[in-house]
């Protein structure tokens, strides 16, 4: 696996809402091949912006976006990339709209040209490699939040993308599916970005935990205090543990 190959490289990158001041601001940020990164930041900080302006779902109003080494800019350039970048999105109720389970893990792949056979066995190994065999039948809407999560997952992983962008993907799960999560992830052999707000998640699954401040991507350990004694590849990181 080449660690200098750079699957998403943005350069620069400003973005505000109207009437707002800018959420990202001129910022720079390369994902390489095997990257496993955690972001965090406060609420509104800018995180899902930045997924948005990834996929091309919103268009940054100065820098570049480079997605495996070809700069994107209009809407047929990200066309190419949502098949190579996969995104979660925070809310799975956003990511799921077919009638059942199949329909919505086979529509991916019918989309980039899979035949329906090809499509269904597709969406049938993605959901047992997901531990979700046998969802095949199940009515989307009547999921629990858990089961959508990882039916959103299926969705992205059937797309069988280089990279994956995942937005606060443990948001409301219990702790048996964040444990499953946390194990999909880790047998992963894929780049990804991760955003939350849950530190002992990110330790579990990342290589490495950056954060958005004030519209920049900060890799200054020395501004995240840590205040207690203990060993874990995540030490230097600001983070709460539960209590039993």
């Amino acid at each position: 696996m080449d660690k200098n190959h750079v699957i998403i490289k943005l350069e620069e990158i400003s973005f505000s809402y109207p009437g707002h001041a800018p959420v990202i601001d001129r910022l720079n940020l390369s994902i390489h091949r095997g990257d496993q990164i955690g972001l965090t930041g406060s609420n509104g900080s800018g995180k899902t912006t930045l997924f948005h302006i990834i996929m091309g779902l919103l268009k940054p109003a100065s820098g570049q976006v480079e997605i495996l080494g070809q700069p994107v800019r209009n809407e047929k350039d990200f066309k190419c990339v949502r098949k190579k970048v996969g995104l979660l999105f925070q809310d799975a109720d956003d990511q799921l709209f077919s009638p059942t389970v199949i329909e919505d893990v086979a529509f991916g792949p019918l989309n980039i040209g899979k035949s329906q056979d090809e499509a269904k066995t597709i969406a049938q190994k993605t959901l047992q490699y997901l531990g979700l065999a046998g969802f095949e039948d199940r009515i989307t809407y009547k999921l629990s939040g858990g089961e959508k999560r990882l039916v959103s997952l299926a969705t992205v992983l059937a797309m069988e993308p280089e990279v994956l962008l995942l937005d606060e993907p443990t948001t409301g799960l219990d702790e048996a599916t964040e444990k499953r999560l946390v194990g999909i992830l880790e047998d992963l052999e894929m780049s990804y970005l991760l955003v939350s707000h849950n530190m002992d998640f990110l330790m579990e699954t990342t290589s490495y935990i950056t954060s958005l401040v004030n519209g920049k991507i900060s890799w200054d350990d020395a501004l995240i205090p840590h205040t207690h004694v203990h060993t874990h590849k995540h030490g230097r990181y600001s983070h709460e543990h539960g209590r039993e």
